[in-house]
């Protein structure tokens, strides 16, 4: 993200919802990060932050309706529109993305938006329920088609008082989200569209293991690996449906089905492998689970131990790998600490999978909850091909080039 926004030119567009109050933040960041801003405005979201706050962040003039109506002023909007290198719409509310998708143009935000040819990325914002309406999924998919990026909404507290998914997403994360999408949407336009037509199912973060109503047991996976793999599975031209235990940002081609525990992450994955072409089993999986999940929290009983009792959870991999038809590619991970490709070599086989994506977690480049990732690609008759070290963003893409290989041709090729 350091590079991409140096000298751009980022036109930032509030509307009206309660996380308009962020847009002081992200002019901020995007200032910091080396671009120039200007902003427009809706009367709506005036009421949230007014326009001279982001004048003076900005240290340009705010474009509103009120400043647009002006006779001296009317063609403002096709200057700023000509102007801008990128758009981003945040917080997109409801309404502006109905406006958006529709090609209303009735103030001076959707008619500058509407006058640009700079990408566009809108950052929804709004109630978990207006989120899942059929109307909004229907303009999202629009605007999707028509070529804008989304970033969110996430899962998070909202203003009505309780957790659910409709929630802005936080301006730092805008910001890297933003770079990540377009940097490879950009090598997208020249890149093969090796898994078009293909069906590709990834789980991605740490599974959760209830304990009561307030504690669980996880792991140290944030599910970047995952997630990668699915915007490069989407850029690669492929159908992609995301079982993930944890929640992050994506593409709005990418159909997430949000999975907390093992069984349900299982039960996700193998409702979706009849039609898939390609399983990717990238989450960290949690191998045991509690025997019985309390109904209440579990107080301190006075003494210094607690003991719980475990039992197994079912082993997704295997069982995709055991029910496999001809045809399907089964990818799983081995993330270790010692034997790499030997373990990686007896993963393969046990878990009837085409191709073990192995590293030791033990590595400052490697492991959980980094940027970047080492790994060794570990398939049937094949020696092992050992990657460099790289960002998992980058690394995702030799993973989603190694499985169109073996769609092909049955061999790795990185």
């Amino acid at each position: 993200m350091t590079d991409f926004y140096q000298d751009k030119k980022v036109l930032l567009a509030v509307t009206g919802g309660i996380a308009a109050y962020k847009a002081a933040e992200i002019t901020r960041s995007l200032i910091k990060a080396g671009a120039a801003v200007r902003v427009v405005m809706t009367d709506a979201a005036q009421e949230f932050i007014p326009a001279k706050t982001l004048a003076i962040l900005s240290k340009a003039a705010v474009l509103t309706d009120q400043s647009w109506q002006k006779a001296s002023a009317a063609v403002d909007h096709v200057h700023l529109a000509q102007w801008a290198d990128l758009i981003i719409v945040a917080p997109a509310t409801a309404n502006s993305l109905a406006k958006l998708s529709l090609g209303l143009a009735d103030n001076a935000l959707t008619t500058t938006v509407m006058a640009s040819q700079a990408p566009k990325v809108a950052v929804p914002a709004m109630n978990n329920q207006m989120w899942e309406n059929a109307a909004v999924q229907s303009n999202v998919q629009q605007l999707t088609t028509d070529g804008w990026t989304f970033v969110g909404p996430a899962t998070g507290f909202l203003a009505e008082g309780y957790e659910g998914k409709g929630r802005m997403v936080e301006p730092a994360e805008i910001l890297a989200s933003v770079a990540e999408q377009l940097a490879r949407s950009v090598d997208a336009v020249t890149a093969t569209q090796s898994l078009a037509g293909k069906h590709v199912v990834v789980t991605a973060g740490g599974t959760k293991e209830a304990i009561d109503p307030v504690r669980y047991l996880t792991n140290r996976s944030s599910g970047k690996m995952g997630y990668a793999l699915a915007e490069a599975a989407l850029a690669a031209g492929a159908k992609v449906t995301l079982v993930a235990a944890t929640d992050r940002p994506v593409s709005a081609g990418i159909k997430v089905i949000a999975a907390s525990s093992t069984q349900e992450m299982l039960a996700a994955v193998v409702a979706n492998m009849d039609h898939a072409d390609v399983f990717i089993g990238a989450a960290a999986v949690s191998d045991f689970r509690v025997a019985e999940i309390a109904d209440h929290k579990v107080k301190k009983q006075g003494d210094e131990h607690m003991v719980l009792d475990l039992v197994q959870n079912p082993d997704i991999l295997k069982t995709v790998g055991q029910a496999k038809k001809p045809g399907q590619v089964v990818v799983g991970f081995a993330a270790e600490t010692e034997n790499l490709i030997p373990n990686a070599r007896k993963k393969l086989q046990s878990k009837h999978a085409d191709l073990i994506v192995a590293n030791n977690v033990l590595d400052d480049k490697a492991g959980f909850n980094k940027d970047t990732n080492q790994v060794t690609l570990v398939a049937n008759n094949h020696e092992p091909i050992a990657v460099e070290a790289k960002l998992k963003t980058e690394l995702a893409e030799d993973i989603i080039a190694a499985v169109a290989a073996l769609l092909t041709s049955g061999q790795v090729v990185v």
